[in-house]
C-alpha cells in the first residue's frame, strides 16, 4: 500500500512539472505571441521568456513579424478604352499589431489578395491601354496607397506593390509586336541615312582639303619662280651695273693718269685718235669728225711722209 502510493506521488509530481513546463514559453526574434485568457485577449508577447497561467491561459496566434512577399495570381482587368487583360501584382507587407492582425479580419491574406484585386479594377479603370503599358510606377504608388489605408485597421502596413506582369490580349500583343519592328525598321533607316550623310560629307570634306592644299602648293610653287626669276633679274642689274662702273671707273683712271702725266694737248688728241679708230671699227656709215682732230690728222700724215724721206 505504502509503495502504491509512493508511485502516485512521484505521478502527480511529473505531472505538476509538466505543467509548469508547459507555462514557460520563450518567444524568439521577429515573432509576437497573443494570449488570451479564457477565451479574451489578455496580452500581446514580445521576445524573450514568458510565463502563462496553467489552463486559463493560452497562445491564440503567434505572429511573423518580418517584412513578406505575396505573389497573386493574375487578374482579369479592363481598361478605360475597354481592353481586357491579365495583370499579376506582387506585395510587401509587414505586420504592425499583432492583436489587430489576430482579431481585425479572418483571414488577412485572402482579404489582402480581394482588396488587390478590386483595387487593380479601379486604377486600371481609369487609364487607357498606352498609359498601363507605360505607367507602372503611378498605378504601383495608387495601389500602394489604398492598400495601406484599407489594411490599417488589421494591424498590416503595405510597404510596396508592384506589376508583375501585364498580360494584353493576343491581338494586341501582335499589333504591338508589328509596331515594335517598325519602329526599329525605322531608327535603322534613319541610321542608315546618318550614316552615309556623314560619309558624304567626310568625303566631300577631304576633296576640298585637297583642293586647298594643292592650290596653296601651286601658290606657294608660283611664289618661289617669280621670287627666283626676281632674283635672277636683280643679279643681271647688278652684274651689268658691276659692268657700266667698272667701265666708268677704267675711264676715269685714264683720265687721272693722263693728268697725273702732265699729258701735253698733242697726246691728249692722239688718244681722242685712237678712240676714233675704236668708234670706226663698228657699223657706222658716217662718222663726224671735230676740226681740231682733223688738223692733227693731218699733222700725223706729214710726219709719217718725213720719216719715209
Amino acid at each position: 500500500m505504502g509503495g502504491a502510493g509512493a508511485y502516485f506521488g512521484i505521478f502527480v509530481l511529473i505531472i505538476v512539472v509538466i505543467v509548469l513546463l508547459s507555462c514557460i514559453n520563450v518567444v524568439p526574434q521577429a515573432k509576437a505571441y497573443v494570449v488570451e485568457r479564457l477565451g479574451g485577449y489578455q496580452a500581446t508577447w514580445g521576445v524573450g521568456i514568458h510565463l502563462k497561467m496553467p489552463i486559463i491561459d493560452r497562445v491564440a496566434k503567434r505572429v511573423l513579424l518580418k517584412e513578406q512577399v505575396v505573389d497573386f495570381a493574375p487578374q482579369p482587368v479592363i481598361t478605360k478604352d475597354n481592353v481586357t487583360m491579365r495583370i499579376d501584382t506582387v506585395i510587401f507587407f509587414q505586420i504592425t499589431d499583432p492583436k489587430l492582425y489576430a482579431y481585425g479580419v479572418e483571414n488577412p491574406i485572402v482579404a489582402i489578395e480581394n482588396l488587390t484585386a478590386t483595387t487593380l479594377r479601379n486604377v486600371i479603370g481609369e487609364l487607357e491601354l498606352d498609359e498601363t503599358l507605360t505607367s507602372r510606377e503611378t498605378i504601383n504608388t495608387k495601389m500602394r496607397a489604398s492598400l495601406d489605408s484599407a489594411t490599417d485597421p488589421w494591424g498590416i502596413k503595405v510597404n510596396r506593390v508592384e506589376l508583375k506582369n501585364i498580360i494584353p490580349p493576343a491581338a494586341i500583343q501582335d499589333a504591338m509586336e508589328k509596331q515594335m519592328k517598325a519602329e526599329r525598321e525605322k531608327r535603322e533607316s534613319i541610321l542608315r541615312s546618318q550614316g552615309e550623310k556623314e560619309s558624304a560629307i567626310l568625303v566631300a570634306q577631304g576633296k576640298k582639303e585637297a583642293a586647298i592644299l594643292d592650290a596653296e602648293a601651286d601658290k606657294a610653287a608660283a611664289i618661289l619662280h617669280a621670287e627666283a626669276v626676281k632674283e635672277a633679274k636683280i643679279r643681271e642689274a647688278e652684274g651689268e651695273a658691276q659692268a657700266i662702273l667698272a667701265v666708268q671707273q677704267a675711264k676715269a683712271d685714264g683720265i687721272k693718269m693722263l693728268n697725273e702725266a702732265n699729258a701735253t694737248k698733242a697726246v691728249i688728241q692722239l688718244k681722242s685718235l685712237d678712240a676714233l679708230e675704236k668708234v670706226g671699227d663698228g657699223q657706222a656709215t658716217k662718222i663726224i669728225i671735230p676740226s681740231e682732230i682733223q688738223s692733227l690728222a693731218g699733222l700725223v700724215t706729214s710726219v709719217k711722209e718725213l720719216a719715209k724721206d
